[in-house]
């Protein structure tokens, strides 16, 4: 498997972001609102926005939900907001779609479960309905089969023809052909239905970090759709984040994957805008896209046994996050930027000089003062109780003279060629 996998996809225009045809792989999330509630939606849509997710999901499955989506993208756009949103029908999709046009026509996108649009006769002419609506409204479609609601009949009939083989194969490998055979299925029929091939996005999601690269490596050999990738319930904490990177950091260095979602458990009162960092940060540390300026820090170690190192790189960490909703659109080139925030002597003089800018904090039983370093230059030596504020300012001097217009783009050693990405909504 090559890396240019990616660049082979067809390429998918949803509202005004692009996906595949060798595209920036696009940042996606899903709110977990009740869509009923178009206040508390359009809120966390605005929030998922604004953190960087560059398409937006949202449950359509009541009247009630069906009935707010032109309310909520009205409020989007009052709020100058022109993130594109994406419906996630299940079971009654083609009801909805039918009933409320004016749903219809305010979503961008429509994610289709070939697994819950029906069974037997009502099945095709279910997945039909959605399918003319989609061509009506000239809609996208993404046909996302899932581990957990994989259609049974088809699963029915690949395990029957498996038996029948004079070598037959593992459970496990029927079961991800079956997604993998219901994915191509549905597009091939949608396409059949009217539905242009780039107008069409497949995902086939599994829980399990091996059976996703095993099923995803297969579809991108068998097609040229525009993929969605994610691991899907991944889980909560560490626990979800490392196993959504083990799985999708080997499928886009192998080129897979056009778009990405991290399926995040939320910790309770959590924020959702989680999910959204860490996609950004897994393309990011891959040198796939930049987002936010990278803080590289240390771990600690016996010669920093004062916590100030750790304070000072969250704060600066959590700034240079905070700013970028404003940096992004008037300084741009500002996410390629690295800053360095180091503990001891050790490495960090020699870390620092190799940031944009960095400042090397004295360790137990150094001088108290703490270098600072510019494009690998030493330019001053802050000390007292006054050095986060001190670095803070030097960093936002920084910003204001390296980028934007006069800006000479910052010229750190550690700049990295990545792929420019679009302008926040």
């Amino acid at each position: 498997m090559t890396a240019n996998i990616r660049n082979m996809t067809r390429a998918v225009r949803i509202g005004g972001v692009a996906i595949g045809g060798g595209a920036p792989i696009v940042v996606q999330s899903m709110t977990n609102t009740d869509t009923a509630d178009a206040a508390a939606t359009a809120q966390q849509v605005y929030d998922l926005a604004r953190a960087g997710s560059e398409l937006v999901r949202i449950t359509v499955n009541t009247a009630e939900a069906a009935a707010q989506v032109a309310r909520i993208r009205d409020e989007l756009e009052r709020r100058d907001c022109g993130v594109p949103l994406v419906g996630d029908f299940h079971f009654n999709g083609h009801r909805l779609l039918s009933q409320y046009p004016e749903c219809a026509e305010a979503l961008a996108k429509y994610r289709i479960n070939p697994g819950n649009v029906g069974k037997g006769s009502r099945r095709d002419e279910q997945f039909a309905t959605m399918i003319e609506m989609a061509c009506r409204y000239g809609k996208p479609v993404r046909i996302g089969v899932n581990w957990g609601s994989l259609d049974q009949e088809l699963l029915a009939r690949l395990m029957d023809e498996n038996a029948a083989k004079a070598q037959p194969l593992a459970a496990e490998a029927v079961m991800r052909e079956a997604l993998v055979v219901s994915a191509l299925e549905s597009a091939a029929q949608a396409q059949q239905w009217g539905l242009p091939a780039d107008r069409i996005v497949l995902s086939c999601k599994v829980s399990g970090v091996q059976d996703l690269i095993l099923v995803y490596r297969e579809l991108a050999s068998r097609c040229d759709y525009a993929l969605h990738l994610g691991l899907t319930e991944a889980g909560m904490g560490s626990k979800g984040i490392v196993a959504s990177t083990a799985a999708l950091s080997v499928l886009l260095q192998e080129g897979i994957g056009d778009t990405i979602r991290i399926s995040l458990t939320p910790e309770p009162g959590g924020d959702r805008t989680r999910e959204v960092v860490v996609a950004q940060e897994i393309l990011q540390t891959m040198g796939l896209r930049s987002f936010a300026p990278m803080v590289i820090s240390c771990p600690g170690c016996g010669r920093t046994t004062s916590t100030y190192f750790q304070e000072l790189a969250a704060g600066i960490q959590a700034y240079l996050r905070s700013q970028m909703p404003l940096w992004r659109a008037e300084f741009p080139g500002v996410e390629d930027m690295h800053v360095a925030v180091m503990g001891c002597v050790v490495n960090g003089p020699g870390e620092s000089k190799q940031a944009n800018i960095g400042i090397s904090l004295p360790g137990s039983g150094e001088r108290p003062v703490a270098p600072v370093f510019v494009d690998g230059e030493k330019t001053v030596t802050l000390k007292g109780d006054t050095i986060a504020g001190d670095f803070q300012k030097i960093v936002d001097d920084y910003v204001r003279s390296h980028y934007g217009s006069g800006g000479t783009g910052g010229v750190g050693a550690r700049r990295t060629t990545t792929i420019p990405i679009k302008a926040a909504v």
